[in-house]
């Protein structure tokens, strides 16, 4: 079975994207895959397309960065998402596509203005030393973002970098957290529905693009400049997130 080629056409780059911003660059920019997959299908389908995908892009990098991260972070993290996921999908049961794709365009253009701010020195994140209740609030927040669009990563990446943590030592930790909750929210996709046996088919079409993206991103990680990938990331957002808003209000 064949996928639709516009399907295809907007799916394979998103993808990628997605492999390359998790496998490298921290797993925060590879939501931006939802919003795109949103403008041309249903966007509970195009989050339940993405998890699979995600889940096998996190076993890839998770190798690479394996016993590199910060264990107590990625605990708080972890356990704090738990109430967040189950909101999630209280929230999912409740919403129509129209109010899923306010959302996830609001996402992405709030992750888009937090990234602006911090790169001009208008938004700037302390050093905290860690603290498990700091860590458990905030994998609350990213349980919940993370469930609705795959966008957990900015409240994460706000935890960790707050530490000072290096750049290899927060990839290895974002990688281990999102590879967990990823895991976790598997069950409750299920039970909702939003895996179908048309996403699964295309899940397999695209499963050498997710892990040649997240094995190009590990190599990127080391030579790629941050700012031209986040860049792109900027643009891409930036589009999507406009066009999901003005589809959802009219």
């Amino acid at each position: 079975m064949i996928p639709d080629l516009t399907m295809l056409a907007f799916a394979i780059p998103a993808v990628l994207f997605a492999g390359i911003s998790k496998g490298g660059f921290g797993s925060g920019a590879a939501f931006a895959a939802a919003p795109i997959l949103a403008i041309v299908m249903d966007p509970a389908i195009a989050v339940g397309m993405m998890l699979p995908l995600l889940m096998l892009i996190d076993a890839v990098s998770l190798r690479s960065f394996w016993r590199g991260w910060h264990g107590p972070s990625a605990a708080a993290l972890i356990l704090g998402s738990l109430p967040g996921i189950a909101l999630g999908a209280w929230f999912f049961r409740q919403a129509n596509p129209d109010m899923l794709r306010l959302l996830i365009g609001s996402i992405a253009l709030a992750f888009l203005a937090y990234q602006i701010a911090r790169n001009r020195g208008w938004l700037r994140i302390p050093d905290l030393p860690f603290r498990w209740s700091t860590g458990i609030g905030t994998g609350g927040v990213m349980g919940f973002t993370s469930f609705v669009s795959h966008a957990g990563g900015p409240p994460a990446a706000i935890f960790l970098l707050a530490q000072g943590m290096g750049k290899t030592t927060y990839q290895a930790t974002s990688v281990l957290v999102f590879w967990a909750v990823n895991l976790t929210k598997s069950v409750p996709y299920a039970m909702l529905g939003l895996f179908t046996h048309e996403t699964l088919v295309l899940d397999l079409w695209l499963a050498p693009v997710a892990v040649g993206g997240a094995l190009l991103g590990v190599r990127a990680h080391h030579i790629v400049p941050e700012r031209v990938f986040f860049g792109i990331t900027y643009v891409l957002l930036a589009c999507t997130g406009t066009k999901l808003i003005w589809d959802a209000l009219t």
